[in-house]
């Protein structure tokens, strides 16, 4: 039977101000990228959120990204190849100290937003935010945007690592996401994406807007929690995959 992981980002509320629903899609995801306090989460966020996963039996990931509070991580920032090495050793350290203080683990690290997109243009970068990962856990795996620079970087660097598709952003032709500020470029329909993303994984290739096949390995789906049908479209994905004949699991590396 085929298999695939579901991603989501979470733990990115800050103090008193609440964003997307972590509690639902624990009960939905098996996998959660934790955000690490630079674009978005606090240590009590992060702590709790972490707890919450474990219990829920879900696998955790750190989730770096700029430091960038106030525009999410969404807006791109010029920084150089150490600073960005260091920058990442810096946020997974801390998830793997906050992992350990709640008796847990961090098993993965996924980029964020801006920083994310731009290194899939960018071989260089990518390959400086993942070394910087690896220099703290050499045993992290990277979930990586299949198909882009970030999926080269990886390969080239030999670590272990999983490919991602997102089930609610539209592709271009490249394999990179169509840019949030144009139209269709995020799906808010859960009638759309469940069907969408079965047909993915049964093809083994993302479906660009255009129609174009991109053959990649579909190892995790990533669901945004931070938008009004998160939950929803989380929980077409799922139930189309298993009534898909598609089994829904942690990723194994």
């Amino acid at each position: 039977m085929p298999h695939v992981d579901l991603n989501a980002d979470m733990g990115e509320s800050f103090g008193p101000w609440n964003m997307g629903d972590d509690d639902a899609l624990l009960k939905i995801i098996t996998s959660a990228n934790i955000a690490c306090g630079f674009h978005a989460g606090d240590p009590d966020v992060m702590a709790r959120t972490m707890a919450l996963a474990a219990e829920n039996g879900v696998g955790i990931g750190a989730h770096p990204g700029f430091p960038d509070l106030q525009g999410f991580g969404r807006r791109n920032m010029k920084v150089p190849h150490e600073a960005l090495r260091n920058l990442i050793r810096y946020q997974l350290g801390a998830a793997i100290g906050m992992a350990a203080a709640v008796g847990t683990k961090v098993r993965h690290l996924k980029l964020h937003g801006a920083l994310a997109n731009m290194c899939s243009v960018d071989i260089d970068m990518a390959r400086a935010c993942y070394q910087g990962a690896l220099d703290v856990d050499p045993d992290i795996i990277i979930m990586v945007l299949a198909v882009t620079k970030q999926e080269e970087a990886v390969r080239e660097l030999g670590c272990k690592w999983v490919g991602e598709i997102f089930a609610d952003r539209a592709y271009n032709d490249d394999g990179t996401l169509v840019d949030r500020s144009l139209p269709h470029a995020v799906i808010h329909d859960p009638a759309l994406a469940g069907p969408r993303i079965l047909n993915m994984v049964r093809e083994g290739a993302i479906i660009t807007e255009s129609g174009k096949r991109l053959e990649t390995s579909i190892d995790t789906i990533c669901l945004h929690g931070d938008g009004p049908t998160a939950v929803q479209i989380a929980q077409s994905v799922r139930q189309n995959l298993i009534e898909g004949g598609v089994e829904v699991t942690k990723f194994i590396r």
